[in-house]
C-alpha cells in the first residue's frame, strides 16, 4: 500500500471524531476523506453525505485501498468497542490511529494484530501534539541538557489525566521508572493529591477528581498545567493550550555584611526578566481550538504514523511507548479512585472586561 501520495483515510466514529474529519480535509496533500465508519445513525448519513463520502456500518466494507482509518470510538476503557475495531483493521493490513484512553490489554492485542497484518498501529492522546505543548516539550529537551530537572508541579482533571502522562513523559524524557503515592483528602476537596516519580523526578500532581454524569466533557475545573523546576528557574505550560513561560530564578548575591545586593556589580543576573514568554503564540479561542489546534495536533499524529508506515522500525518504539502510557494511567487511576459525581449548573462566564476596570473597595 503506497504512501507516496495523498492517503486514503477513514474516520471512524462522528462524535469527537469530527475533529479527526476536520483534520484530514485540512490536509489535502497529504490525505483524502475516504469514507466515515459508524453505526449508521441518520446524522451520520447525513454528515457522510455533506462530505461527499461513503459512510460504511461494517469494517469489512472498507475498501482495500483505503491506507489509515481513526479509530474515535471508545474503547474498553470508557465501555466502547473502538479497540475490537482496531484489531479487525489491524488484521486485514490497514494502518489504524486510535483515540485515546486505551487499556494495556487493549493495546497489546492491538499490536499483536498489526505484527500479523504488517501494519502500524499508534494511539493518539491528541493534548501533546498540540502546537503550544510540542513547543512545552521541545523547550524541556534543550532545558534537560543544560540542567537537571529537580521535580515538576503538575495539575489536570480526571478526564485528561491520561495524556497528562504522555506530555509529562515526553518532557522529562521517559516515564519509567514510575511510582505514585496518594494522599486521601479531607472531606469536600475537589482535588486529589499524589505525589508520584516518573524517570526518577519528584512530582507533585493535583488532579480535580469530579465528573458531571450526563457531561463528562465539561465542568472541569481546569484541563492541563506542568511546571518543570530546575536551578535556573521554572519552565512552565499555563494551560493546555498555552502560553509556554520561563520564570527565571531569583537569586541576589551578598555583600560583606550578609545584605542582599540589590544592584550595581555583580548583580548582572538581576537585569534578566523574571518571565519571558516562550510560545509566541496568540491565546487561542475556543472557536479556534476546535476549528483549527485540535485538528492540527490530529494531522501531527497522522503524520507520525505515516511515518511509521515508512519506516517500521519506529512501529516498535510506538507500541512500547503507548503500553507506557497505558500502564503508568491505569496506576496513576487506581490511586486517584473514582471520580466524585456532580451536577452542577452550566458556568458562569467572566468577562475580562470587568476584571480590568477600576479596582473594587476593598471589604474593611
Amino acid at each position: 500500500m503506497s504512501t507516496s501520495g495523498p492517503v486514503k483515510v477513514v474516520v471512524a466514529g462522528t462524535g469527537f471524531g469530527r475533529v479527526y474529519l476536520d483534520a484530514v480535509r485540512s490536509a489535502p496533500g497529504r490525505y483524502t476523506l475516504a469514507g466515515i465508519l459508524a453505526r449508521g445513525s441518520d446524522y451520520s448519513r447525513a454528515l457522510a453525505g455533506a462530505l461527499g463520502v461513503p459512510c460504511y456500518t461494517d469494517p469489512e466494507q472498507i475498501p482495500g485501498d483505503v491506507a489509515i482509518v481513526c479509530v474515535v470510538v471508545p474503547s474498553g476503557a470508557t465501555g466502547g468497542p473502538g479497540a475490537e475495531i482496531a484489531q479487525r483493521l489491524l488484521a486485514r493490513g490497514v494502518h489504524v490511529l486510535q483515540e485515546h484512553p486505551v487499556h494495556a490489554t487493549e493495546i497489546t492485542a492491538c499490536l499483536r494484530a498489526a505484527r500479523a497484518g504488517n501494519a502500524a498501529y499508534a494511539v493518539n492522546t491528541l493534548y501533546p501534539n498540540l502546537a503550544p505543548v510540542r513547543q512545552f516539550i521541545d523547550t524541556a529537551a534543550r532545558l534537560r541538557t543544560q540542567q537537571r530537572i529537580l521535580c515538576v508541579d503538575a495539575a489536570c482533571n480526571s478526564q485528561v489525566s491520561y495524556p497528562l502522562l504522555d506530555l509529562l513523559g515526553h518532557a522529562l524524557g521517559g516515564l519509567r521508572p514510575w511510582s505514585f503515592t496518594d494522599c486521601p483528602p479531607p472531606p469536600g476537596q475537589p482535588f486529589r493529591l499524589l505525589y508520584a516519580e516518573l524517570a526518577g523526578v519528584p512530582v507533585t500532581l493535583r488532579v480535580h477528581n469530579q465528573v458531571h454524569p450526563e457531561d463528562p466533557d465539561n465542568h472541569g475545573l481546569l484541563m492541563h498545567r506542568v511546571s518543570l523546576f530546575c536551578e535556573g528557574g521554572v519552565l512552565e505550560l499555563a494551560d493546555t493550550h498555552g502560553p509556554v513561560l520561563w520564570n527565571a530564578r531569583l537569586h541576589a548575591p551578598r555583600d560583606a555584611s550578609g545584605r542582599l545586593r540589590l544592584a550595581g556589580p555583580g548583580t548582572e543576573r538581576l537585569d534578566t526578566p523574571s518571565t519571558s514568554l516562550i510560545d509566541g503564540l496568540p491565546t487561542p479561542t475556543f472557536h479556534h481550538i476546535f476549528a483549527h489546534t485540535w485538528p492540527d495536533a490530529v494531522v501531527h499524529a497522522l503524520d507520525a504514523l505515516r511515518a511509521d508506515i515508512d519506516e517500521p522500525g519506529g512501529r516498535a518504539r510506538a507500541g512500547r511507548w503507548a503500553l507506557d502510557v497505558s500502564l503508568a494511567w491505569r496506576e496513576l487511576a487506581t490511586r486517584t479512585g473514582v471520580p466524585e459525581l456532580i451536577r452542577p449548573d452550566t458556568p458562569r462566564p467572566v468577562a475580562l472586561e470587568t476584571l480590568l476596570g477600576e479596582p473594587c473597595e476593598e471589604p474593611r
